[in-house]
């Protein structure tokens, strides 16, 4: 073995261990952020006594990358690159298609270094019909990534979008983070010209703002998913990971950072009322999502939450799993449906559209 090949070999079993330690992590450890919410218990639906309309003719049904989608959800890119990331891509794409919903993939650099990773990702053969998003981290861009990784990343995932994650504060407190954003901005308007699907933008936890939104939207950027606080905390995962007592002690006191999933919905609608904005980002529930789309987002994406602790547990039955997942899914379409019901809203338009959403002060 060549030392370049050496050194691609280490490579590769570094994102390996690095892809399982957090799927580990975020199923085992405490994770969520501490100190800031995500700024949807700062709203309330104003109910509707009369909503004049029967529950069984409250239609979910919604567009995306120009499919028809069930509903206006989509599962948030999590994971890839391990067998058992592996197990729950397949599960999660299973009834993401039974469901209608849309399906995030986890970071691909994995399957881009090292293709007999990309089976993985692959979800395709478990759904056919629902738009599926490859994912690639931004910052790759300045780490000799360029248009032609995005586009096998595409290609290998048989993908309907790319999403381009920034992950600025996970890098500076991972071991062997990258941590170079400079010049990203007009990086990132390349990819969207020269590819030929949509290419998203999305955070991965601390949110995206208006402004930065507005400047992603002007160079080409299709969809933004603000991915704001108050869900997992990634600098809380890479504590559990780091081996180094400062950047340890130091990602206790970023355990609140960020911007709030509501505030970011609002910002990212108002300085770029055109754009597709999903929202995600410590969503639990059907209500958290009902409140996103009245917020102004389009879709509403939900990650952890979906996942029991068994999801990737080999010694349950494939079916044991699936049941537990989909009752998860079921649950957030129910809580969604009934929150419209609640203000009378048959539609995700008339939702999108109410005024009964209010800001407690």
């Amino acid at each position: 073995m060549t030392e370049h090949q050496s050194t691609l070999h280490n490579n590769d079993a570094l994102t390996a261990r690095r892809k399982g330690e957090h799927i580990r992590i975020c199923l085992e450890e405490q994770v969520q952020s501490v100190g800031i919410q995500t700024g949807f218990d700062s709203f309330r639906f104003r109910h509707c006594a009369l909503p004049e309309l029967a529950f069984k003719d409250i239609s979910l049904k919604s567009e995306f990358l120009g499919k028809r989608v069930h509903a206006p959800l989509i599962v948030s890119s999590m994971t890839g690159g391990t067998v058992e990331a592996e197990t729950i891509n397949r599960r999660l794409a299973e009834i993401a298609q039974s469901r209608g919903w849309a399906m995030g993939l986890g970071s691909m650099r994995a399957a881009i270094e090292q293709e007999a990773l990309a089976s993985t990702f692959y979800v395709r053969k478990e759904a056919p019909d629902i738009p599926i998003i490859a994912n690639i981290g931004a910052v790759q861009l300045n780490y000799g990534y360029g248009a032609d990784a995005c586009r096998r990343a595409v290609e290998l995932a048989e993908a309907d979008a790319l999403v381009l994650h920034l992950n600025s504060m996970q890098e500076i407190f991972q071991p062997e983070g990258d941590t170079d954003f400079r010049g990203l901005l007009k990086q990132i308007g390349v990819v969207c010209r020269e590819l030929n699907v949509p290419v998203g933008v999305k955070e991965v936890g601390w949110g995206i703002d208006g402004e930065t939104a507005a400047a992603l939207i002007g160079v080409g950027v299709s969809f933004v998913d603000v991915a704001g606080a108050g869900g997992t905390s990634w600098s809380q995962v890479e504590k559990y990971r780091s081996r180094d007592p400062l950047r340890k002690q130091a990602a206790e006191a970023f355990a609140g950072w960020g911007n709030s999933t509501a505030y970011c919905v609002r910002e990212v609608r108002r300085h770029a009322p055109d754009s597709v904005v999903i929202a995600s980002g410590g969503l639990h529930n059907g209500i958290d999502a009902a409140k996103a789309l009245a917020l102004g987002a389009d879709l509403a994406g939900f990650g952890r939450v979906l996942l029991p602790r068994a999801a990737a547990n080999g010694a349950l039955s494939k079916e044991t799993v699936l049941a537990q997942i989909r009752e998860q899914f079921e649950r957030i379409e129910f809580e969604l449906q009934a929150a419209m019901f609640g203000i009378g809203a048959a539609s995700i338009e008339e939702l999108k559209r109410t005024n009964r959403l209010m800001e407690m002060r």
